[in-house]
């Protein structure tokens, strides 16, 4: 360090926790980042935070030195937003707490993977995971996961048109049919990218908007555009 080089304030908060805890570095980390770790009577979840020697930092009583689980989140995609754009939304600004809040850990947004991406003019509910038995479900079974969809098209859908796209493994039917448009409600096996518009183009359906509303068992119900929250333990895909 140069003469002229300000000296950094503080030491690793790790360090300080593993000195308290009598534990390894690792562990001191992993103490911190499960939230179970106090500086100045607030919770500070970052390792390399600087502490003070006058500060008191203090540790959970009962609290274990175990890896944060990991989790799935369910993100409410906006239409007219690319996917690789959409993962950007994983912030704590957008977290939608509801009625089953959590606390929020930095490392629940590390490494999460997109299980269900859709098109970039579609909007609705988007699974992200790092649970690998999440990620191993869509694997293994995204033949048999059901998507439900609310599907805008232009103009009246007539009965032949109906017959036309509401076959198996696909189901369809008429939402309302108002003001020069029709909302249809369709269920579909395996989504894929671009298949709402491929099915539905041999009936002559221009779409105006699309919104998936439930992949398997988990509804998009009450999460807003643009925001996140976490797939609850009673929750199954």
């Amino acid at each position: 360090m140069t003469p002229h080089e300000p000296q950094e304030e503080g030491i690793r908060l790790a360090k300080r926790v593993a000195a308290l805890a009598s534990c390894s570095r690792r562990e001191a980390e992993l103490l911190i980042e499960n939230g179970a770790v106090r500086v100045d009577g607030g919770i500070v979840l970052l390792p390399q935070s600087r502490v003070l020697p006058a500060q008191q930092v203090s540790i959970e009583p009962g609290a274990r030195p175990v890896a944060v689980p990991p989790v799935t989140l369910l993100l409410h995609k906006p239409a007219g937003l690319r996917m690789e754009d959409a993962a950007a939304l994983l912030v704590p600004a957008n977290l939608h707490a509801g009625p089953h809040g959590r606390p929020l850990l930095p490392r629940h947004l590390n490494g999460q993977r997109c299980m269900t991406p859709l098109d970039a003019q579609a909007s609705g509910l988007v699974v992200f995971t790092q649970e690998w038995r999440v990620e191993r479900k869509f694997a293994e079974d995204a033949d048999f996961i059901e998507h439900e969809l609310n599907v805008d098209v232009a103009g009246e859908v007539t009965p032949q048109q109906l017959r036309q796209i509401d076959r198996a493994p696909v189901r369809v039917s008429i939402g309302r049919q108002s003001g020069g448009s029709t909302g249809l409600r369709i269920a579909v096996k395996g989504l894929l990218p671009g298949q709402i518009a491929r099915m539905l183009e041999p009936a002559g359906l221009a779409i105006d908007a699309v919104r998936r509303i439930r992949v398997g068992r988990v509804p998009l119900a009450g999460l807003p555009p643009g925001h996140w929250r976490f797939l609850q333990p009673n929750e199954r895909v």
